[in-house]
């Protein structure tokens, strides 16, 4: 049953490969609506802006980074279940990146064990967050994986799911158990809590945050003096506002927003967020992208309807490209 829960994924990474690749954006039209609870949103999303899809037939699209110039680069974003991370242009539509992304083992390990939140390094390196092998990864030069961490105090890590870099090269990451196959409840859990971490450009590994259950989505704000983490917890979907000290430690987190009230309308949870340069929050939560500002003013939604895991930015802060579920999403912003 297992092999062929694997087979069925394998077949389905193919039919979307193929599908997508010889459509173009234009082809599967808009989603959703665009909620605006402020003015102020009007001056980063234009009014009567519409939610492109892109491309579509994906498993559980996450962790969107886009690499290189507009006219010559494109989009990478992880495909969970299906272990793969997918490349998208606006020319050549979808093709596979990289398979296996976040497994390399040889068993079956659940429903998702490929990679996660994606992010570039200090010099453009491709990082990864792996559910399945457990770590924090950089694609090399040569088109190697080297792991950059996969343990804290000699014990294995959940599964990192999202990451950032400052502009000292320190990685900040999370590490909820989403990963594993039996989540929380996994025999194979050695860490009995959720962290925050931060590993410094010679490779020192420092917790520096246990107040979230389930941390996921993490990002600084433009001038790093704030980090902010998402958490996927049903009973507590909040986003939280680290101070970031000195010592690159981080202090007591205070809740930016709630999102307990939305739980209700939408399905989905606080996920992944992307920062703006204006300051502004795009974080995924229940059916879209909230936006939201640094002292936790909800301005509006991007509305998807549905699960939505996360957001990037393109180059120049002109677009948005959101995965959502099944889909692969674009809005652009900006005046």
């Amino acid at each position: 049953m297992r092999y062929r829960c694997l087979l069925i994924l394998i077949l389905f990474t193919v039919f979307a490969v193929s599908e997508t690749r010889q459509s173009t954006a234009a082809d599967y039209g808009t989603l959703g609506k665009i909620e605006r609870l402020d003015p102020q949103l009007d001056q980063v999303v234009t009014p009567g802006t519409k939610i492109e899809v892109l491309a579509k037939g994906f498993t559980w699209s996450e962790g969107p980074v886009w690499v290189g110039e507009r006219e010559s680069g494109h989009l990478l974003f992880s495909d969970i279940p299906r272990n793969t991370i997918f490349k998208w242009n606006e020319i050549s539509g979808v093709e596979v990146f990289m398979t296996p992304s976040g497994y390399t083992g040889v068993d079956y390990y659940g429903l998702e064990p490929g990679s996660n939140g994606l992010t570039l390094d200090p010099s453009g390196r491709l990082t990864l967050c792996e559910h399945g092998d457990r770590r924090v990864s950089v694609l090399t030069t040569g088109g190697g994986k080297q792991t950059l961490v996969d343990h804290f105090q000699g014990k294995r890590l959940n599964s990192p799911n999202d990451l950032v870099f400052d502009h000292d090269g320190n990685l900040f990451f999370t590490d909820p158990p989403y990963g594993l196959p039996n989540r929380e409840k996994d025999s194979r859990r050695e860490l009995d809590f959720c962290g925050v971490y931060r590993l410094s450009p010679q490779g020192e590994l420092t917790l520096v945050s246990t107040q979230l259950d389930r941390p996921n989505g993490i990002g600084f704000s433009p001038d790093q003096t704030r980090l902010y983490v998402a958490q996927s917890d049903p009973s507590n979907p909040i986003w939280m506002s680290f101070p970031v000290l000195e010592d690159r430690t981080l202090g007591s987190g205070k809740v930016l927003y709630d999102a307990k009230r939305f739980m209700s309308e939408y399905p989905g949870l606080p996920d992944g967020l992307a920062v703006h340069s204006s300051g502004l929050i795009f974080g995924s939560g229940p059916g879209g992208i909230y936006i939201i500002t640094p002292d936790g003013k909800l301005l509006g939604r991007i509305i998807t309807g549905g699960r939505t895991s996360n957001c990037a930015f393109g180059p120049g802060e002109k677009e948005l490209y959101i995965t959502a579920d099944s889909n692969l999403c674009r809005v652009q912003i900006g005046r």
